[in-house]
């Protein structure tokens, strides 16, 4: 649904483009805009593959991979905007939008920018408030970046329409300007990516979806492995790896509990008069020879 939507948006700008500097920031950021739905879509397909022998610990991974993919091509991007908006202003160009001819009529082209940008704001806002609930509860921090730009896509189009109607009013530098802004944000949506994802690479303490805080599962597993008899003290090291956690919990038992590494700590203890029978033992399994044909092991000869 999002991106069959971007793609409308991105097409109803690239109709109406001009020679409008903020118009052409505006729909790269709606392509940008993308990137994260497509990301989504193939993490979610590849992070449930079980683990095998090259990857133990399964895909789960692949998640925070694609995060830091989207997150370097919002930050690159914004920055080339960014430099394109700061050298059409300092060389002062005068942009022009022309009229156009619609059923029979002359109509200047900055109404209909106005009307495709205020069609690749609106929608935007209300998927991006349906997917911050989702992204929370699936701790899906690509799905939560996605929501982020789409519920703030009321910025680019604000500052897009501007600069169409400083055009229009004869100021030049308002394009310019309104390009600068809308660059500006995208490249501060990719530096403030950027550093989540890196920083969870670098296995940092869990937080939140909207690292705002401390996630509080840490202090959770901490209380329920004190609360058990023989523990004193725990203290756990969790990692996140996209939608899961990793980690240990290291224990201080309790004095009196010495025998906790005893083969029959565990098992259950016998009434008055009776014996716990004595631990089966296993015979030693068959080794296949070269030959595949699964027989005993000779015996090494003595002497």
């Amino acid at each position: 649904m999002t991106i069959a939507y971007l793609l409308t948006a991105i097409t109803g700008i690239y109709l109406t483009l001009g020679n409008s500097q903020a118009m052409k920031t505006a729909w790269i950021e709606d392509m940008l805009s993308l990137i994260p739905p497509v990301v989504f879509l193939i993490a979610a397909r590849i992070r449930n593959r079980p683990p095998n022998r090259t990857f133990p610990y399964g895909y789960h991974r692949v998640v925070s991979i694609a995060y830091l993919a989207a997150a370097l091509a919002l930050f690159l991007l914004g920055a080339i905007l960014l430099g394109d908006a700061l050298l059409k202003l300092v060389s002062a160009e005068h942009p022009s939008i022309g009229t156009v001819e619609l059923f029979g009529h002359h109509l200047w082209l900055g109404w209909l920018m106005e009307l495709a940008l205020l069609y690749s704001a609106v929608p935007a806002i209300l998927l991006g408030r349906m997917k911050l609930p989702l992204a929370r509860t699936l701790h899906d921090k690509v799905l939560f970046a996605d929501a982020k730009m789409n519920k703030a896509d009321w910025l680019t189009a604000g500052a897009a329409m501007t600069g169409v109607l400083g055009i229009g009013l004869g100021w030049w530098w308002a394009d310019a300007v309104a390009a600068a802004v809308i660059s500006t944000d995208i490249l501060h949506d990719g530096y403030v990516n950027l550093r989540t994802v890196v920083t969870d690479l670098m296995d940092k303490r869990p937080t939140t979806v909207d690292d705002s805080a401390v996630d509080p599962l840490t202090a959770r597993v901490e209380h329920e492995m004190q609360g058990l008899g023989w523990v004193r003290q725990a203290r756990a090291r969790l990692r996140e790896q996209g939608h899961v956690y990793f980690g240990e919990v290291l224990v201080v038992p309790r004095d009196g509990t010495d025998d906790l590494m005893r083969p029959d700590r565990g098992r259950p203890r016998p009434s008055s008069g009776a014996r716990l029978a004595p631990p089966r033992r296993h015979r030693r399994p068959y080794a296949p020879d070269r030959g595949g044909d699964r027989r005993r092991r000779a015996p090494r000869p003595v002497g």
